[in-house]
């Protein structure tokens, strides 16, 4: 049997789904080298796993632009699985993969620190990172790797910012539609409750900011009731936005 036609087991719709996050929607392309990447992984041709990634794109609640429809059974099961359980399968996807490449899991993290502990509090602690390393790409991937802001697009000064804190919602903190790619400043900004962005997906700037004298501020206001630049996939959830427009926010002080 040619390895194109061989059926997609569980873990390797798993890894294409890790792999879909992962990357921009406009890079689904068979000359990209991660797909190019992934197929050598799985023994498959580049253009298997990009149909593959399309499929998926058919069955993304947060995407307007859809693709192909030609999703198996157990493509919509693994989907779902994925999509109602970040938290878990964010993790069995990175361990899947490191798995495939001969590797540990924490192999895929740059923590020297894990390398010091034991147990159960190592274990919890990979996992922490790896998810977190999942988010941040995962966020930063459906923006293009620009603030949704400002527009900057310097990778050392992005940030995947939770717009439910991380230690608020145990059940969303890998969802990537809680996440906005902020730089460093309005991060620090959105996460101190000095602006938050509406469910309309529009800028606001607190009045405790606003009525201070200075350069800063000014780079606040600039943007006052601004829409965001939009992410091309795993669109901002508006109930998490309202919950960060009534909890964190600083409206009106």
């Amino acid at each position: 049997m040619r390895k194109d036609q061989r059926l997609w087991t569980r873990d390797e719709l798993i890894l294409a789904i890790n792999l879909y996050c992962k990357i921009p929607f406009g890079r689904i392309h068979n000359s990209n080298p991660e797909i190019i990447g992934l197929g050598k992984l799985l023994d498959r041709s580049a253009s298997a796993v990009g149909w593959k990634l399309v499929n998926f794109a058919s069955l993304d609640p947060t995407l307007s632009q859809k693709g192909a429809d030609h999703t198996s059974k157990l493509d919509k099961v693994v989907w779902s699985e994925f999509f109602n359980n970040w938290e878990e399968l964010a993790w069995q996807s990175e361990k899947i993969l490191a798995e495939y490449q001969n590797k540990k899991v924490e192999d895929l993290l740059d923590a020297e620190d894990i390398k010091q502990m034991v147990g159960l509090e190592r274990d919890v602690v990979v996992k922490s990172r790896v998810n977190q390393s999942f988010f941040r790409k995962t966020v930063l991937a459906s923006y293009n790797s620009i603030c949704c802001i400002t527009g900057l697009s310097h990778p050392n000064l992005l940030i995947a910012s939770h717009i439910i804190p991380w230690s608020k919602n145990e059940d969303h903190r890998v969802n990537p539609t809680n996440g906005l790619c902020l730089n460093s400043l309005h991060d620090k900004a959105f996460d101190s409750g000095l602006m938050t962005v509406t469910p309309d997906y529009k800028v606001k700037i607190s009045d405790v900011l606003l009525k201070q004298k200075g350069e800063d501020t000014e780079y606040f206001a600039l943007f006052e009731n601004r829409p965001i630049t939009l992410p091309q996939k795993f669109l901002p959830n508006r109930d998490f936005l309202e919950w960060h427009n009534q909890n964190v926010f600083m409206d009106n002080q």
